[in-house]
């Protein structure tokens, strides 16, 4: 799982909300896009990252679709 290399780190895991897979964004129950990811994928992505990199790392955006994994960022004054 590359929580880098989305324009969202969110997009790492698929969404049990909709059903978007990997990479894909979050859809309305139209099938159009939704504004925004459903919450449950993001608690689902929040909580595969802290398992993978631990609870003192983050993401750092470097530029679209480029997220960098800092493993002490979130333990800095």
């Amino acid at each position: 799982m590359d929580f880098t290399i989305w324009a969202h780190p969110v997009l790492a895991v698929p969404c049990p909300t909709c059903g978007a897979g990997v990479g894909a964004w979050c859809v309305r129950p139209s099938g159009h896009q939704a504004l925004d990811l459903h919450s449950l994928r993001c608690l689902r992505a929040d909580h595969a990252f802290l398992e993978r990199y631990g609870t003192g790392a983050c993401l750092t955006f470097v530029a679209p679709g480029q997220w960098l994994v800092d493993p002490s960022g979130g333990v800095r004054d």
